[in-house]
């Protein structure tokens, strides 16, 4: 079942607002509800960029970056380290 990018574009604006309201609402560090902001951001993201690829054949220039690719880059950054010594 296909979704209308129009309707995952708006879900997706929804999430980005509900996640400025609980970062400027956040209670510290590791507050859930701005962790849980951040997930509906990503995931309504992910159905937004679906959508319009399905739709449109198209893409947007963003990326969502999990904890896997922050690993990576920090075992790359590492390596480049280690040569410049």
């Amino acid at each position: 079942m296909s979704i209308d990018p129009r309707v995952a574009l708006s879900s997706l604006t929804t999430a980005l607002e509900e996640h400025l309201i609980a970062a400027s609402n956040r209670r510290g560090d590791g507050d859930p509800s701005v962790e849980a902001a951040f997930f509906a951001v990503a995931d309504a993201f992910e159905v937004y960029e679906d959508a319009l690829y399905e739709a449109y054949n198209e893409v947007t220039p963003l990326q969502i970056f999990d904890d896997e690719d922050e690993d990576e880059e920090s075992d790359a950054d590492e390596d480049l380290e280690i040569l410049e010594d």
